[in-house]
């Protein structure tokens, strides 16, 4: 399945509109990864468990909204927002929102 951003693919011309598809995952803070990315904030570097906790919240998002649209029969999903929000009265929640619009493709 093509998933695009853009609101056409090369792939093929939008033949019909499914309708508009969603995945959302959210994933808690880890304490430990708080506690690393504070020192890394005063040393200095990347914070790498955040780094992989918003990649994996993304992987996750983007699966639910593609099985979505191939539950739709959808050849592709155009024109896909991702959204970061932090939730829970300390922000220690990372949600992670993607959607677009499924779509069928013709020649």
């Amino acid at each position: 399945m093509i998933i695009a951003t853009t609101p056409e693919v090369a792939e093929g011309r939008v033949s019909r509109t499914l309708g508009v598809v969603s995945g959302e995952a959210i994933i808690g803070a880890h304490i430990f990864r708080d506690l690393f990315a504070g020192i890394t904030n005063i040393i200095g570097g990347r914070a790498g468990g955040y780094e992989r906790a918003l990649r994996e919240a993304r992987d996750i998002a983007l699966k639910e909204m593609q099985d979505e649209a191939s539950r739709l029969g959808a050849d592709a999903v155009i024109g896909v927002d991702l959204d970061y929000e932090t939730l829970g009265p300390d922000g220690s929640m990372l949600m992670v929102t993607a959607a677009g619009t499924a779509v069928k493709l013709g020649a």
